[in-house]
């Protein structure tokens, strides 16, 4: 099992405010989500223990991946939460009342956002073009 990338005192420096029970949850999460990264940018091919290894780039990149658990880690944690979970879509009718809502997170796991992972340099853009008539006469 590798490392986690950060720890659920960098979820309080932040400014969350944590339960005993929230912060045990928190512990389990991050490693999950440090283990699911690791596997995601396998899938690309990178390898983030080499990334953050580098010399150069290596302190930064670390605190890119530090800031991508915690934000999957505290998305995690608020689905589980007594609260009223956040909505990406919502839908009222006022006639014969109707409603229809689509949760952020509705099936409770963890997951990254595209953008967190075009910021750790995981997804790239890729375009390309294909000839469709040959124009070159054999």
């Amino acid at each position: 099992m590798g490392t986690a990338y950060c720890t659920v005192n960098d979820i309080l420096a932040l400014g969350y405010q944590l339960t005993n029970q929230q912060q045990e949850a928190a512990q389990s999460i991050i490693d999950m989500a440090s283990a699911k990264l690791r596997i995601q940018a396998k899938k690309y091919g990178k390898d983030i223990d080499k990334m953050l290894a580098d010399e150069n780039d290596g302190e930064d990149y670390s605190l890119a991946v530090k800031n991508v658990v915690i934000n999957a880690t505290v998305r995690a944690l608020n689905t589980v939460s007594d609260d009223t979970p956040a909505l990406s879509q919502g839908s009222e009718t006022n006639g014969s009342y109707s409603i229809q809502m689509t949760y952020l997170n509705a099936g409770q796991s963890l997951y990254f956002l595209r953008n967190e992972l075009k910021d750790l340099g995981l997804l790239r853009q890729v375009y390309g073009a294909i000839e469709i008539y040959d124009t070159e006469k054999e």
